[in-house]
């Protein structure tokens, strides 16, 4: 369910969706929740949600999709993740921001795009079509992509920690989604910060902060 950090909302101020992208270990987490408690120092009303979850819906595919069951087809992934989505967006993103909430998300729809795009194989055009379709066209305001080594961030996941994705896919599976949150990055300079996650939590979170203040 979604962290709230409540203040007064002021429906007169827009609302924002700053989303925390990455490759796994790259701390989407922690730099969230201390993001989040940053912005209500500022007054800002904020839901620190989180994706595949955020709902009822959503913590159970958030489940099914993460533990380790073994592969399972790229296009149901999509899918999944998509309809884990649409809960949340229908749930909690679209009220909040109606409501001129700040709303801070660790992982939107650039995931898919990386990881059964570029990573598996998925047409884009094909991935994009179905995220209008359960977003409704909804597009953060800025999208913070966490950059980090997969080497690097995989070895700070311990195996309690792991996932499908950690325990299911080789590390060029892993260079592929990073390489596609790049490129993702470069092709929207507008909407995307790279934010260099291989340097301590403080000096990350700083950026991250300020990448965020940005469109505040």
């Amino acid at each position: 369910m979604p962290a709230l950090h409540s203040t007064v909302v002021d429906p007169q101020q827009p609302g924002r969706l700053i989303t925390l992208e990455g490759p796994e270990g790259a701390g989407k987490t922690v730099l969230g929740q201390r993001l989040a408690t940053a912005i209500v120092a500022t007054g800002r009303s904020v839901v620190l949600t989180r994706e595949p979850g955020g709902t009822r819906l959503g913590e159970r595919l958030r489940a099914l999709l993460l533990e380790d069951g073994g592969r399972v087809d790229p296009r149901a992934d999509a899918l999944l993740f998509n309809a884990a989505r649409a809960q949340l967006v229908h749930e909690i993103l679209g009220p909040a921001l109606a409501a001129g909430q700040v709303v801070v998300c660790a992982r939107f729809g650039d995931s898919t795009l990386a990881y059964q795009g570029y990573g598996e194989g998925l047409p884009l055009a094909d991935l994009r079509a179905l995220a209008s379709v359960s977003t409704g066209g909804l597009v953060p305001d800025r999208t913070i992509l966490l950059d980090l080594d997969p080497e690097i961030g995989l070895r700070r996941k311990s195996q309690g920690e792991q996932t499908r994705f950690e325990a299911s896919f080789n590390l060029e599976f892993h260079r592929r989604v990073r390489a596609g949150f790049l490129e993702l990055a470069a092709a929207e300079p507008e909407r995307f910060r790279v934010v260099d996650a291989s340097r301590g939590v403080d000096a990350v979170f700083a950026d991250v902060l300020a990448s965020s203040l940005e469109v505040l």
